[in-house]
């Protein structure tokens, strides 16, 4: 499959803004993406790896079939399912590391630190069940379970296109009764990000790369009415994250808009939520399209890129330069603007290091298989 830079250069940023989001008194979290709109980096990443996920499948259906394609992700969820315990327990360990050498942090739950040292067993069959997920990697818990259906799902999705929709709908519907009932070391229950309310997300972005060529003509057809329409929705998300800032005339303004859509509930993926990410792709997509190409050709856009291409290593790598970040960031009473600054910079840099060795380890395992396809 022919790599999209451009969406390499989204998934890049949705995983440092990731990071960013999850150092408390950051300098850089203030311009992430949470700031302008009702959704955040987490809805871009599940988005993302739909389409993604749709995007591969239809390249390995139509070269080597169906069989192949599930094969393929069924793999690809054991890799994540892996990915989830080795990067929780260099969660725990980092943490812990972190306090015996005096550094406090409150990115990650300080329970984690402990029990890796006094219950290191029970900590990983915890993990490996999924019945605990750390905060922080549990984004990654949700992508394992999405992961794991989509050998099922997506050939679903492929003959009952409708009918699929139809389903995926009412499963979110009753998203959190459905997720009340999953064992968890959570007292509500069931994960904290609800499966069964993202799904929607997730093969909202696998259909839409799955059937692009179908309906984007149709779509484009009525692109002044969808942009506009679009713009409307993206205005009043910026309205809702933006407005209480300015003067208690704009919060209250702002407080008037949230009142209108009604409690927003992220874990469960809000209707809200879902319909913003979706105004936003269809931004980016079409009228934001050549802008998109350009921004992607610019050294930021292929720094962004290299991490989005890092894949669960770049996204273990933004996971645990949070918590060292936050613990960086501590200090006695305030600390200093320059000093929070520094390490996000710092941060970044290390994240783009993470995905240029990525790059480099997906270099060298390309050879391998080139190598053992030849000798056979």
């Amino acid at each position: 499959m022919k790599r999209i830079v451009a969406l390499d250069m989204l998934r890049g940023y949705a995983l440092i803004a990731i990071m960013l989001d999850h150092m408390p008194i950051s300098v850089l979290r203030q311009v992430t993406l949470s700031n302008f709109a009702i959704f955040d980096a987490a809805e871009l990443f599940v988005l993302l790896s739909g389409f993604l996920v749709g995007l591969v499948w239809l390249g390995i259906e139509t070269r080597q079939g169906i069989r192949a394609a599930q094969w393929r992700f069924f793999r690809r969820a054991i890799q994540v399912w892996l990915a989830l315990i080795a990067g929780s327990v260099l969660l725990a360990l980092l943490s812990r590391g972190l306090f015996e050498a005096g550094l406090p942090h409150t990115a990650v739950w300080s329970e984690y630190a402990r029990w890796i040292v006094e219950f290191p067993l029970g900590y990983v069959v915890t993990l490996a069940t999924l019945y605990m997920q750390p905060n922080l990697m549990d984004v990654l818990a949700l992508y394992v379970l999405l992961l794991a259906v989509v050998p099922l799902t997506v050939p679903l999705m492929r003959r009952w296109p409708l009918a699929f929709a139809i389903g995926s709908v009412a499963v979110w519907a009753f998203a959190v009764p459905l997720n009340a009932m999953l064992p968890n070391q959570r007292a509500s229950g069931g994960l904290l990000f609800n499966p069964f309310g993202w799904q929607a997300l997730f093969h909202a972005g696998i259909a839409m790369g799955l059937f692009r060529e179908q309906f984007m003509p149709v779509l484009l057809r009525h692109r002044r009415t969808l942009t506009v329409t679009a713009c409307v929705i993206l205005l009043y998300s910026l309205a809702m994250a933006q407005l209480w800032r300015y003067g208690p005339e704009a919060k209250a303004l702002s407080k008037q808009l949230w009142q209108l859509v009604g409690p927003v509930d992220k874990w469960s993926l809000d209707e809200v939520r879902f319909i913003a990410i979706l105004a936003a792709s269809w931004i980016v997509a079409v009228p934001l399209a050549q802008p998109m190409a350009r921004l992607a050709g610019t050294g930021a856009g292929r720094a962004m890129a290299l991490i989005g291409r890092g894949g669960l290593i770049s996204f273990v790598g933004c996971v645990l330069l949070s918590v060292l970040g936050d613990a960086l960031m501590n200090t006695p009473g305030p600390t200093p603007w320059g000093r929070r600054l520094a390490v996000d910079l710092w941060t970044l840099a290390a994240l783009w290091l993470v995905g240029v060795g990525a790059a480099a380890y997906a270099r060298r395992k390309a050879r391998r298989a080139a190598k053992v396809e030849l000798a056979g």
